[in-house]
């Protein structure tokens, strides 16, 4: 039996602890290689228009996998309570790639309000794919652990980067924008390149994000934004800048995006990512926003 999973939006929330979770219950598990021009294309001819590219990207990868696995892995994600919703992409996925696609879908809800979360989640699958309780459970805290632990060790770099003195600026997106090859690597590589450190948005603890965020805005209504504009609050007087990144037409960002442009006074950059054909533009602008920082006391 294979299990696929795609390497776009879900992969970066929780697709380590997915993989560990399935790998334990000695399923074989295929993920879709990193983006590339073909994902990204077949994505964007299976996709509704007025989908995001992150959300046509993740269509693409489901695309890829379909004659290279027995079921598909697709969540849904509703909610983390009711002031805590999240893109009706998030929601609706599951049922896009079962009228798009006709390989079998295995996949689980988050909806908080109706007490379905993460480990009840898996716990489906487990039953889904004919596991006994027992391993289901041992695979589960297994692969909790396993990921707290890598998280732990990952936002302990974050943070001492952060304490530094070296000019850095805070790459400001979401997990699957932020290591996606085609959206987030190729700028993360541009900043390297010219000696800048990189706070990263998604390596702070979440639920210390979630608290903070209400500084910006009592009533935000989605969940991962405030995880976002907590990430700000947290970094904002150590860093030297921000770099927005979204895709377009991510309607949640543009709006959160510009709150914040709006509540900051740090220099920043505010990128937008839909035709991937062509960097030179955004070279050029990486390299005056980095001299900007260099130069800004």
């Amino acid at each position: 039996m294979k299990v696929g999973i795609p390497r776009g939006l879900f992969y970066y929330l929780d697709g380590d602890i997915i993989v560990t979770f399935l790998k334990r219950l000695n399923i074989e598990v295929v993920i879709s290689p990193e983006t590339n021009r073909n994902i990204i294309e077949s994505g964007i001819k299976y996709a509704p228009d007025e989908m995001c590219l992150s959300a046509k990207n993740y269509i693409g990868h489901v695309a890829y996998l379909q004659d290279k696995c027995d079921y598909l892995l697709v969540l849904r994600i509703d909610n983390y309570h009711t002031y805590n919703q999240t893109c009706t992409n998030f929601l609706a996925m599951y049922d896009i790639i079962k009228n798009i696609f006709s390989t079998p879908i295995i996949g689980y809800n988050i909806d908080l309000n109706a007490k379905k979360n993460l480990q009840t989640g898996l716990y489906t699958i487990g039953k889904q794919l004919n596991k006994k309780k027992k391993d289901i459970r041992n695979a589960y805290y297994y692969a909790i652990n396993l990921h707290k632990k890598k998280r732990k060790y990952l936002i302990n770099i974050n943070m001492k980067r952060l304490n530094s003195k070296n000019k850095k600026i805070l790459i400001l997106s979401h997990n699957y924008n932020i290591y996606d090859k085609m959206i987030g690597k190729p700028i993360i590589d541009m900043i390297n390149n010219l000696g800048v450190d990189i706070i990263y948005s998604d390596l702070f603890d979440r639920s210390l994000c979630l608290k903070m965020s209400k500084s910006i805005s009592q009533d935000l209504y989605w969940h991962y934004s405030k995880e976002l504009v907590g990430a700000l609050e947290i970094a904002k007087d150590k860093i030297d800048g921000v770099l927005f990144l979204s895709t377009f037409p991510c309607a949640l960002d543009s709006l959160v995006n510009e709150l914040l442009i709006l509540k900051t006074n740090l220099p920043h950059l505010n990128i937008v990512i839909d035709d991937l054909s062509a960097t030179n533009g955004l070279e050029t602008r990486i390299e005056s926003f980095i001299d900007i920082i260099k130069n800004f006391n």
